[in-house]
């Protein structure tokens, strides 16, 4: 077998978001295949053999590539809409154009969204797609395709409604499937796309959509046909007071208890937003490992509050970041929720004290590996794990006088991309993509959504 190609970065600042937040002001990192091979202060060691690239990264800093938990790519085709809106409002508003996708839009939405996170240092992601008209095509198909194209690592969760408009939901009849075709079609799916090895790119989740849109058998049923295929489970999870007082309305408990009755607390179980939780229900999450995914910009925007990320924390929740849907966070972009989750948590009950600089990285990179069941293989800089790792530009105008390198990454404005690697290999070059054309891309989901629309209008 051919010896790996290694390559060097050096003269980088470092921060390896291992268990001790092991940091190095002016240190190397080699890369060997798809590993890192070895890191550390200084210049790296002389005499490696199989160096196919060196590169002199004065003025970055190197961080573990960001991880998204939650989002909804076909939601890049109806962004700037329903502005003002809280959630329930807005599905409302939506769900009638959203219902009318095809794979052809799927396709040019997720390559949209995709391509906007890798750019901005996303080398993780996934997508929770829950809508699939009939007749619309093979959609999960798309998604995975577009991600394979970008080159993150990736994780569809394959969602599903089965609880509309005539059964007290929110999404149009025609818009959800039976709970028979739901359970059939996730399966198939699963089997036919989730790699369950070390370095998969592509994995897949059991994922009904909220407590609001499916069914209690759905909920359950699905939990039991994850565990049997040994895959992560994930959903949405008290994102508003609305969804708290119609799961007392309709179950006759709040969203986590009701969670629990239908096996959807545990270690292999995440949730999106989590914005409305008491003491009881952080101490569920806790005692079960279940794990959260935190979208600060998208709660901000729906006006559904701001979550309790300290005292999930301090209770030992895993917590990562998530952009959310595009059509709720309009940016698309994982980097600045960075920044967002430390703000805008500072709002809340422990003000100043509520998040750090380091806590907020830590969030975006090894938090979102927790939630997404992959620790052992990303989301810190260390030997051993995957080649997954972003240069962050830290000495342009933008930092140039703040000292400290993840105080300016995170407190400061956006930092470019120098170069994103996932797997050993780099997908980005000075905040472009390297596999995929963005020109191409924009005028794609441009004419999607311009599609969308008059479908949409003809009803």
């Amino acid at each position: 077998m051919a010896a790996a190609q290694r390559i060097v970065i050096e003269n980088c600042s470092i921060a390896t978001v291992d268990a001790d937040d092991t940091e190095y002001a002016s240190g190397y990192l080699v890369i060997a295949g798809n590993r890192i091979e070895s890191l550390g202060a200084g210049r790296a060691p002389e005499g490696l053999e199989n160096v196919d690239r060196r590169i002199d990264a004065t003025g970055h800093l190197v961080t573990p590539g960001l991880v998204n938990t939650h989002h909804h790519y076909y939601q890049w085709i109806t962004r700037g809409l329903a502005t003002d809106h809280n959630l329930f409002n807005w599905l409302v508003a939506l769900y009638p154009t959203w219902a009318r996708i095809d794979e052809q839009m799927v396709y040019a939405a997720a390559q949209g969204s995709l391509a906007m996170m890798a750019r901005g240092g996303v080398t993780t992601a996934m997508d929770h797609h829950y809508v699939f008209p009939a007749g619309s095509g093979d959609l999960s198909g798309a998604i995975i395709r577009a991600a394979r194209e970008t080159g993150v690592r990736f994780t569809l969760a394959r969602g599903s409604m089965d609880r509309s408009e005539k059964d007290g939901g929110l999404p149009p009849d025609f818009a959800v499937e039976t709970l028979e075709g739901a359970l059939a079609a996730t399966e198939a799916t699963v089997k036919e796309h989730h790699d369950s090895s070390f370095d998969a790119m592509t994995q897949v989740a059991v994922a009904p959509c909220s407590p609001f849109s499916v069914s209690t058998e759905l909920l359950r049923e699905g939990a039991e046909l994850a565990r049997r295929l040994g895959v992560r489970l994930h959903t949405h999870g008290s994102e508003t007071v609305e969804e708290e007082q119609f799961c007392k309305e309709l179950f006759g408990m709040g969203p986590t208890d009701y969670f629990e009755s239908t096996g959807w607390l545990g270690e292999d179980v995440w949730m999106a937003h989590c914005v409305h939780m008491n003491d009881s229900d952080i101490a569920a999450f806790a005692r079960t490992k279940t794990g959260v995914a935190h979208c600060p910009s998208s709660n901000a925007r729906l006006a559904a509050g701001i979550a309790r990320v300290p005292d999930m924390l301090a209770a030992g929740v895993p917590v990562g970041l998530g952009v959310d849907g595009t059509a709720s966070n309009e940016s698309g972009e994982l980097h600045t929720e960075l920044r967002n989750a430390l703000l805008i948590n500072r709002l809340g009950a422990h003000r100043e004290a509520a998040l750090n600089a380091r806590q907020a990285l830590r969030l975006g990179t090894y938090g979102g590996a927790q939630v997404l069941g992959r620790a052992a293989e990303t989301g810190s800089l260390e030997a051993g794990k995957l080649a997954d790792l972003v240069l962050w530009k830290l000495d342009t105008l933008a930092h140039a006088s703040i000292a400290d390198p993840v105080t300016a990454l995170v407190f400061g404005a956006a930092a470019p991309v120098t170069a994103s690697f996932v797997n050993g290999r780099q997908i980005v070059q000075d905040s472009r993509l390297l596999h995929v054309d963005e020109d191409a891309v924009a005028r794609s989901t441009r004419e999607q959504a311009q599609r969308l629309a008059r479908i949409a209008a003809q009803g």
